[in-house]
């Protein structure tokens, strides 16, 4: 068969061939450096009509604390964002990417894309890489089946839930959202909730501070 009709190897958009480059020099005392990770609080809640997402500000490297106003609410499309948890880098990757995925699904079809739509496009992507992407994520948005919250884990399993949170100091936030969180909750009720839920990981966790972002 002529190598010209071949199909095409498929190329991921992360790289892993230095991993045993990287071993290697581990093993011989090399330092590597650490990457910026978020620490985080993000937390997601159902309400009337709607959704409310809410996370802290602070993004971690190691122990010291690298950057006070650290984006992790991003964009995917009108109708829905998403939080990030994880490696800050694999977040913003993963979430630009499938944006314009997005995107370009709501151009081809001329409709709305739901969030179910979303949320299958991002866990068989960190799936396919088996966590070494570092993204913990927590979707919210609303389409024509109503308000929805997902959360999306780094292997790519997922959760549909009324309430959710993640990062480390998603223990804190979850006793919150626990005792307080209840169906058809205001506009005003939902963002108190979220607010104080991420306020709660802030508090009882070194990897969070700063600043509260929601949206809604």
């Amino acid at each position: 068969m002529s190598e010209g009709i071949l199909p095409e190897k498929q190329i991921g958009g992360f790289n892993f061939e230095n991993y045993q480059r990287n071993e290697y020099l581990i093993r011989n005392g090399y330092k590597m450096p650490g990457v910026t990770k978020t620490g985080t609080t993000i937390v997601g809640v159902v309400i009337k009509d709607g959704v409310v997402l809410g996370a802290d500000t602070r993004a971690t490297s190691d122990t010291m604390v690298a950057e006070k106003n650290c984006k992790k609410i991003h964009y995917l499309a009108r109708n829905m964002y998403c939080c990030g948890a994880g490696t800050a880098a694999d977040t913003e990757h993963v979430t630009r990417m499938i944006s314009s995925q997005l995107e370009l699904l709501r151009l081809n079809t001329g409709k709305q894309v739901p969030v179910r739509v979303a949320n299958r496009l991002l866990k068989q992507y960190l799936y396919r890489y088996q966590g070494y992407v570092g993204a913990a994520l927590v979707l919210g948005g609303v389409d024509k089946f109503g308000p929805v919250i997902y959360s999306i884990h780094p292997h790519g399993s997922t959760d549909k839930l009324p309430y959710t949170t993640m990062g480390s100091g998603s223990l804190a936030a979850i006793a919150v959202l626990e005792s307080r969180w209840k169906p058809n909750l205001s506009i005003e009720e939902g963002k108190k909730l979220v607010r104080d839920a991420v306020a709660a990981g802030i508090f009882n966790d070194l990897g969070s501070g700063s600043n509260v972002d929601l949206c809604v």
